[in-house]
């Protein structure tokens, strides 16, 4: 009699191309403040496995654990002054992400909204989507390169420029829930929902502008646990884990 037997694992990835959110404050670790190397290697491993199964990928970091022009100008700041200082945080991030992923083989580009031209390529579109079919990894930093805009805003705009399948959205919960699991012990979490739904319910997903241009592209977000090793691989391969946002 045959008898059962496992599944093997998927190995085919269910997206060409992807772009991975992460915040600044992926890259502190347990630090209260900077870049913990050992955390920016682990990102940096996960991400080279997805390129290594033919993912191309691209990434959107955001200036927090270093400056958040938001905090700066309910202080007083300039609004627009305070939102190219956290512009600049996130090249910081770029570049020392860029080094995690290079100490791990993989070949990456910067790519700035701002010029400058010493440490990073400025954005050009076509350049970048070149990049990413030479099996380049793309850190698009300096947000959008306009203040007033999050680096969620420019995730989702550069995800539609470079005509990427999906937002990867990498955060310290396992998915979005009905209210804030670190303070509600009874909030449940979403497998999927829509633009809508996150709008209408006001989850801190990522932010109204974000989701109403992946709403307008049917561009879908998945919203995931990032501090677990190997989630962005299973993400990628299809395994039914975070909470997937589309229409």
């Amino acid at each position: 009699m045959p008898t059962d037997t496992l599944s093997p694992p998927a190995t085919t990835p269910v997206y060409k191309r992807a772009l991975l959110k992460l915040s600044g404050e992926a890259l502190m670790g347990d630090q209260q403040y900077g870049i913990d190397p050992a955390v920016a290697t682990r990102i940096a491993r996960d991400v080279g496995e997805i390129q290594g199964l033919g993912v191309e990928t691209a990434i959107v970091i955001g200036g927090g654990n270093i400056f958040r022009g938001v905090a700066a100008s309910a202080r007083g700041m300039d609004r627009a002054t305070a939102d190219y200082m956290g512009m600049l945080a996130t090249v910081i991030n770029a570049l020392a992400l860029q080094d995690a992923l290079e100490q791990q083989g993989v070949v990456t580009r910067v790519v700035t909204a701002i010029e400058m031209r010493a440490v990073a390529e400025p954005f050009i579109r076509r350049r970048a989507i070149r990049h990413l079919e030479k099996g380049r990894v793309v850190i698009f930093a300096a947000g959008t390169g306009s203040p007033y805009f999050t680096t969620d805003t420019a995730a989702a705009l550069r995800a539609m420029e470079i005509r990427a399948d999906v937002i990867l959205k990498g955060t310290k919960v396992d998915g979005i829930y009905t209210a804030d699991p670190m303070v509600d012990p009874n909030a449940t979490k979403f497998t999927a929902i829509s633009y809508l739904q996150v709008l209408e319910q006001q989850l801190k997903v990522m932010d109204a502008t974000a989701i109403s241009l992946c709403m307008d592209n049917k561009l879908p977000i998945v919203v995931f646990d990032l501090l677990q090793a190997g989630n962005i691989r299973r993400v990628v391969l299809g395994d039914p884990i975070g909470t997937t946002v589309s229409i």
